[in-house]
């Protein structure tokens, strides 16, 4: 039948028939058609194989979470179980190294049917260790030389999968018969595995910054995508005007046209689906601040994965139909060369502009404490604002290098090339662009909500470097006088003071409503130890203090002759009995250097002995020199060695919220996995433009252009339009950087910084492709170019 004659076919099954079409033409190109459908697909296979680990986030965090769940140890109050042939004595021995955390627990059966935890086949024996493998390899590593003596047991096995978060995590399990359950650092258990307990819900700022961050690192992904199923448009647009000449009507062509998008796009999902599936196989070699996960763990939602592989080809199909409206494909007309009609720019600014308005509403509305945050609206606004960059980008590259001109030879082959396919320079930074400005305003809001998750711990590093809560019980009977000296002994200790706290009871008198005797806290050490809990007038040994923080109290502190019993006062054994002296002299309270307050009973140790006392914990604040290195795991080295149960901690006088530190990190990760894409997409659609007009390249070198010349073209072809996309991305996004400080009731401030770098990340990434493309564009300017079929 010609095509001359009027299709009387039904309209599903005309549409059918030329998308089918479309999709045989794309193998029916030869090896030309095969390269360019394998760029495409690439590029959407890219996106896609992103797309599917970002919606695989919630069940790589939930696989972590529930390993970590069942591996913790329940904890019982006193008396709630007894000892038996089933139980477990465990207790806490976490470390850290460097800037690796060590997670550890020494363990300790009390029958021969004690629980034995995940990722061990039995428990270890005293003196045995199992670690790790990322532990294992890190003590066998010269890095880990330090850490050695930390570990100086025998390694019985490894740890397996089921016991760990992520196969780069640190951690132990050690074997001891030196646990009592009369220590208070150790818990009876008999099995592993606590409830699931639900997280804490998030706040409506950091609920704001969670949405910002996906919609910042999601939106990129789809303008690549979008891009990447035009690839090889100049190309197919000729060929349509082919099928224009043998009968075919501008309908027809159009469903053709999506006919050969929609192969792409389904190959694009196929290839995603490898790429995504060959990605993850290495994914446990990956460790980003901390957190890696298992390749199991790495499984998209059905349902979200549903949505990727029902929008991939409608966007495809979409993209498409959307492209052809500004290409007029005649019989005898191929692709118009000459620029058309100039873009406008009013109703390109409309997508902002509604951004905008949406957001404006929310301003000053947005605090911790208030009421949830209207996700839809704030969603769709922040999309809105960062679609004006894809919008607003095609008109502002055309009307800048419509004026450029003049300059080397390299400059005006670029600067023509760009007036000759403005659309295609904007398209292939579009994605960079985006990425650039979602940057900018989270920076803004991050630096703008950041002083209101930075703690304020209250501790003063000036005064000590590094405190610890050393409970007595667990130093296998090491004296206080005696870790103070091992720990003086420490290379890179420049002091040490310490204390000894206790309880004291009110031995006789009246009860409180609880039916309990008053108690109050008892410190002692030497007069420099206790000048940092309390400004005292003057002190000797013998002396003894009161300070009194009404508040803190429910009963006076004790007078002068007062008897006490010493000693916890939830401790069932016997008290140490302990007069008050008469020469006790009131004194304030002075924070100390931990950011604690220690109100109660002060005394030397010639006014009261404690040595005897049982369950007393030993207060160590040391201070170290800053031009030893690594003093701070000297010190963790001594202390692991008088017992792995106790730590000492880096004094800071802030520390930053959890939660919003664990955003930030995902925001990081994020950032990385996206710009890597990015850069590839950019690689890709370089090479692509290379490929179609190698015939001109070469064309151009039989008259005599020079490798550099080539090279500094291209260069200037890619910068040109990405410069152009930065300085726009910069407004767009300082302008929604601004506009989300105010909706968190914060000043706006820049954040100069994080944009240049943010810039230089642009920059690079230009210099980046433009390098790894011209081994490509040297091979496309050889004399065979010239040949023809």
């Amino acid at each position: 039948m010609s095509r001359n004659r009027p299709d009387r076919r039904p309209g599903a099954g005309r549409w059918r028939a030329d998308l089918l079409l479309g999709a045989r033409l794309v193998f029916a190109g030869g090896r030309e058609g095969i390269l360019r459908t394998t760029l495409a697909a690439i590029g959407v296979g890219l996106g896609v194989a992103l797309l599917l680990v970002a919606v695989s986030i919630p069940t790589m965090l939930g696989e972590r979470s529930s390993r970590g769940d069942v591996r913790e140890e329940q904890a019982y109050g006193t008396g709630q179980l007894e000892a038996a042939r089933n139980t477990l004595l465990i207790a806490q021995a976490n470390t850290t190294f460097g800037e690796h955390s060590i997670w550890g627990r020494v363990l300790r059966p009390e029958g021969p049917d004690a629980p034995v935890p995940p990722g061990l086949d039995r428990l270890p024996a005293p003196g045995e260790i199992v670690v790790s493998p990322a532990l294992a390899d890190l003590l066998a590593s010269p890095a880990g030389a330090l850490l050695r003596p930390r570990f100086d047991y025998l390694v019985s096995g490894r740890i397996g999968d089921e016991g760990l978060s992520g196969p780069h995590e640190y951690a132990y399990y050690l074997g001891s018969d030196q646990l009592t359950e009369d220590q208070s650092t150790v818990t009876r258990i008999d099995r592993f595995g606590v409830p699931n307990v639900s997280s804490e819900r998030l706040d409506p700022v950091l609920l704001l910054l969670v949405l910002i961050v996906l919609v910042v690192l999601l939106l990129p992904i789809a303008v690549f995508i979008g891009t990447a199923v035009r690839f090889g448009g100049e190309q197919r647009d000729r060929r349509l005007a082919a099928l224009r000449l043998i009968g075919a009507d501008r309908r027809m062509a159009t469903r053709i046209a999506a006919g050969e998008s929609l192969v792409s796009a389904v190959l694009g999902l196929a290839a995603g689906a490898v790429f995504f599936l060959v990605g993850r196989q290495f994914i446990g070699t990956v460790t980003l601040r901390e957190i890696s996960v298992f390749p199991s763990d790495v499984r998209p939602d059905p349902a979200l994965a549903a949505l990727i592989l029902l929008g991939v080809p409608v966007t495809a199909v979409a993209v498409a139909l959307l492209a052809l409206r500004r290409v007029v494909i005649e019989p005898l007309g191929v692709v118009r060369r000459s620029a058309g009609a100039r873009r406008r720019l009013w109703w390109r600014l409309i997508l902002p502009v509604v951004g905008v308005v949406l957001l404006l509403p929310l301003l000053g509305q947005v605090d911790q404490t208030g009421r949830s945050v209207n996700q839809v609206q704030v969603t769709v606004g922040v999309v809105l604002l960062l679609a004006g960059v894809t919008a607003v980008l095609p008109w502002l590259v055309e009307t800048v290098v419509r004026r450029l001109g003049g300059g080397t030879v390299a400059w005006q082959l670029a600067t023509r090339r760009l007036q000759l396919d403005s659309a295609a320079s904007a398209r292939m930074v579009n994605g960079v662009a985006v990425a650039i400005a979602g940057g900018i305003a989270l920076q803004m809001l991050f630096s703008g909500v950041a002083p209101d998750y930075q703690l304020r711990t209250g501790q003063d590093p000036a005064r000590a470097t590094m405190y610890g809560a050393l409970p007595l019980d667990s130093t296998g009977g090491a004296s206080t006088a005696t870790i103070a000296e091992r720990l003086r002994a420490t290379s890179g200790v420049v002091s040490v003071t310490h204390l000894v706290r206790t309880g004291a009871t009110l031995a006789e008198g009246p009860t409180g409503p609880d039916g309990e005797r008053p108690s109050w806290p008892l410190l002692v050490g030497d007069c420099a130890a206790l000048a940092e809990l309390a400004t005292l007038d003057h002190c000797a040994d013998g002396d003894s203090f009161s300070v009194d923080e009404t508040e803190r109290f429910s009963a006076p502190l004790p007078q002068a002759g007062q008897r006490l019993e010493i000693g916890a006062p939830e401790d069932d054994t016997p008290k140490q009995s302990w007069t008050v002296p008469a020469g006790i002299r009131p004194a304030s309270a002075r924070t100390a250097p931990d950011g604690g307050r220690h109100p109660g009973l002060l005394a030397t140790p010639g006014a009261v002995d404690v040595q005897s006392v049982p369950h007393r914990t030993m207060l160590v604040y040391l201070t170290l020199d800053p031009t030893v290195p690594a003093a701070g795991e000297q010190v963790r080295n001594t202390v692991a060695d008088i017992s792995p149960l106790v730590e000492v901690y880096p004094l800071a006088r802030s520390m930053e919220d959890s939660t919003f530190h664990d955003i930030r990190r995902g925001l990081f990760i994020g950032v990385v996995a996206v710009m890597l894409l990015l850069g590839a997409s950019l690689l890709v659609t370089t090479l692509e433009q290379l490929r179609e007009r190698r015939r001109l390249l070469a064309v151009l070198v039989a008259f005599g252009a020079r490798r550099s010349t080539m090279s500094w073209s291209i260069l200037f072809q890619t910068a040109v339009p990405v410069l152009l996309g930065l300085a726009l991305a910069t407004v767009l996004g300082t302008t929604l950087g601004a506009v989300l400080q105010r909706v968190v009731r914060e000043p706006v401030r820049m954040d100069w910084s994080s944009l240049a770098q943010l810039a230089g990340v642009g920059g690079g990434t230009v210099l980046l492709v433009t390098v790894l493309s011209l081994p490509a564009l040297w091979r496309l300017m050889r004399p065979d170019g010239l040949r023809s079929e």
